[in-house]
């Protein structure tokens, strides 16, 4: 049980039944702790350490790894909740 824990949970946050507040973060996590998110409300990648402070400005500037980040919410968030929607409304 000793050593190392790192892990990176994304997720999908929305309210409204056409998703236009949907929200797509991605956290990035050494043991325990959350040291860089991106959120796309922000539309940036920020740092919560000193390492993660350090990273977030590399992937900034990484205009593909940004660019890929910010397109999540389009293409894994909604088109997601789109086929959930559905898959509820058809049920009803």
């Amino acid at each position: 049980a000793n050593g190392y824990y790192w892990s990176r949970w994304a997720k999908c946050i929305h309210s409204s039944h056409d998703f236009s507040d949907m929200v797509f973060v991605d956290n990035y996590i050494f043991n325990k702790d959350v040291f860089i998110q991106f959120n796309s409300t922000v539309g940036e990648f920020v740092g919560y350490t000193e390492l993660g402070v350090h990273n977030a400005r590399l992937f900034n500037n990484n205009p593909g790894q940004l660019q890929s980040e910010r397109a999540e919410v389009e293409r894994v968030c909604k088109h997601n909740a789109e086929i959930r929607q559905t898959a509820i409304a058809d049920k009803t």
